[in-house]
């Protein structure tokens, strides 16, 4: 397998699980305090959405590199 196909199908399965999941979250700290032996911590949920458009994209730029290069 080359690395145009390596690509095609990797942008292809990205493609598909933004179209799934739209989007991906992640829990990031922010600020951290130690009062004794106590510990506090403040954790903020980020979410990332990813646009359809863009997954719509990586899904058809997938293909074509797996179509266009299919004779080489």
């Amino acid at each position: 397998m080359n690395l145009t196909r390596i690509l095609g199908i990797l942008l292809i399965a990205a493609g598909t699980l933004g179209l799934i999941y739209g989007g991906f979250s992640y829990t990031k700290e922010t600020h951290s305090t130690k009062l004794g032996p106590i510990v506090l911590q403040v954790q903020e949920k980020e979410t990332v959405y990813v646009p359809l458009l863009l997954s719509a994209g990586a899904i058809a730029l997938g293909a074509l590199l797996l179509l266009g290069f299919k004779g080489r």
